[in-house]
């Protein structure tokens, strides 16, 4: 653990970062994906949907998850409330590794590596494998957050034989994943080939072609 700390702060140092620009938003302003310091905590907007009731002013209703621990809330901004923005440092890494001390990013230019706890990983996990490129987002030289790719190949390891006279538009059929992650696949779909899963949704998107 102390080995993955020293060489947190050993690429913390060895990135020139800009300087953390800080920015204030309106409460009716608040986007999915902003990273937010809410009580002195920083949370990233999972969702923000604005409302306006019968009565009483307009808010936005906003799902928030908390980037130290991943504990979501909902919390409900005034439309004309000032909300702390942080402005992230983006890194282009590339995942290596998972060990006991975490998941292990290398910084693609210079080749410095990092650590990243379960937690900020999150579901993301499933779509991760060696060598794949994400963007690691920085919050005063500690890693916070990872921005995914929009899609990934990965090869199926286990699913049902197809149907026998099942076509492309029919029902679909659950495959498991080369990381552990279960989608719903076309019947033609067979053990062994790689398909291509949205990170957004989790969805199946289409098969790779050889």
């Amino acid at each position: 653990k102390q080995n993955a700390e020293n060489q947190n702060k050993r690429l913390a140092e060895s990135v020139s970062f800009e300087v953390l620009m800080v920015s204030f938003v309106n409460g009716n302003g608040l986007r999915s994906g902003y990273v937010i310091k809410y009580k002195g905590d920083l949370y990233r907007v999972m969702t923000a949907e604005h409302r306006t009731p019968g009565k009483g002013k307009a808010f936005m209703q906003a799902k928030l998850r908390k980037l130290k621990d991943g504990t979501q809330t909902e919390i409900k901004f005034r439309a004309d409330e000032s909300v702390e923005r942080a402005e992230m440092e983006q890194v282009d890494m590339e995942y290596l590794y998972e060990d006991p001390s975490g998941f292990c990013f290398m910084n693609c230019e210079t080749f410095e590596q990092i650590f990243m706890d379960d937690k900020l990983i999150g579901d993301g996990k499933k779509y991760l494998l060696p060598n794949t490129r994400v963007i690691i987002e920085f919050c005063d030289d500690a890693a916070i957050g990872v921005s995914f790719p929009e899609m990934v190949e990965l090869k199926v390891v286990d699913t049902e034989p197809g149907l026998k006279g099942a076509t492309a538009s029919g029902s679909g059929k659950p495959a498991t994943l080369e990381t552990g992650l279960v989608v719903t696949v076309p019947q033609f779909i067979k053990i062994g080939e790689a398909v291509r899963v949205s990170t957004t949704s989790g969805e199946y998107l289409e098969r790779v072609k050889s």
